[in-house]
């Protein structure tokens, strides 16, 4: 496995980490789960990747992962990085979503209680909150690493300029931001615009989710939706009515392009994010050992000449 140095911390983070947004809830084969992560630490991968809400239902992502970290990884804790977020809708009425302090701090609580866990290594902010006081989401952000439940503060979903502000702030309290966790991947570049450039100026490091794009960066759909395909469930963000002809085709080429690499298309799609040494880490969710297997195999050609990189954008239709 390939370590990065997250930021300008002293964290190093592995190359590939595994997110449990999809795949580890109560929806899902308990011995699948068990399988993935088994093989994910045993290839390199320290960081496990969560939110309050992840499941289904939500909550449930992290009460199996803390089932399987109690059975079978308690004595590699100090080998792991384990992140959980907190941002988006978790339980009805006005404290269960968005940016509040009792929120965030409640949240927290309830993810430790839920994966066994008297702290987790990095404690995000999910998203942005329009109606509370930046100061008030980042100051419930440092009373986490204050005390001792957290030992870093992230953000996630934040604009160039969001990121900024609240940088400002966890300075000012001695937390300081460690990472940032935007989508990014070939098919959503508006990280590029800004973001990255922001990232690497005040030294936080970059875990981007969504490489391949809920699995359309894949050759699971160059054809047609199948039937165990994130599209065909009815539950999750990637509905069928996202998978359009022209998107197809681009999907297509892009394939063909990683056949020339001798790369499969997920594996060009990570190796391209991973290009920039701006990001630390990439995100990803699997079904599967294999999934996993295939994935980590992008590590071995992380390079990109300028025909290639020219090649896609042309076929993106991106100058």
């Amino acid at each position: 496995m390939q370590f990065n140095r997250c930021g300008k911390s002293g964290l190093m983070l592995p190359a590939i980490s595994l997110g449990l947004w999809h795949n580890f809830g109560h929806v899902d084969k308990p011995e699948t789960n068990r399988s993935i992560m088994h093989a994910a630490f045993d290839a390199g991968i320290t960081h496990f990747d969560l939110a309050n809400n992840y499941g289904p239902p939500p909550g449930s992502a992290e009460e199996n992962f803390g089932r399987i970290l109690k059975q079978d990884f308690q004595s590699y804790r100090d080998e792991m990085i384990i992140s959980t977020k907190a941002g988006y809708l978790m339980w009805p009425g006005p404290y269960g979503d968005f940016g509040s302090r009792k929120y965030l701090l409640g949240s927290l609580d309830q993810s430790l209680k839920r994966m066994g866990l008297d702290y987790v290594d990095i404690f995000y902010h999910h998203r942005p909150d329009p109606d509370t006081p930046l100061e008030e989401t980042m100051m419930a952000l440092v009373q986490a690493v204050r005390t001792g439940k957290s030992l870093y503060a992230g953000i996630s979903n934040y604009t160039a300029s969001q990121t900024k502000a609240a940088a400002k702030i966890l300075n000012e309290f001695g937390t300081p931001c460690l990472i940032h966790q935007p989508k990014y991947s070939m098919l959503v570049r508006e990280p590029e615009e800004a973001l990255l450039d922001t990232l690497e100026n005040k030294g936080i490091g970059c875990i981007a989710f969504s490489p391949l794009a809920q699995g359309l960066l894949t050759s699971k759909y160059q054809h047609s939706i199948p039937k165990d395909s994130r599209a065909a469930k009815s539950h999750g963000f990637l509905q069928k009515q996202a998978i359009t002809p022209d998107l197809l085709k681009k999907i297509g080429s892009l394939h063909s392009l990683a056949t020339g690499r001798n790369q499969s298309l997920a594996q060009m799609a990570l190796a391209w994010v991973l290009k920039d040494p701006r990001v630390t880490s990439v995100l990803v969710g699997v079904s599967s050992v294999k999934q996993l297997s295939d994935n980590l195999l992008a590590l071995q050609n992380t390079e990109f000449d300028t025909d290639e990189l020219n090649k896609i954008n042309e076929i993106l239709n991106r100058s």
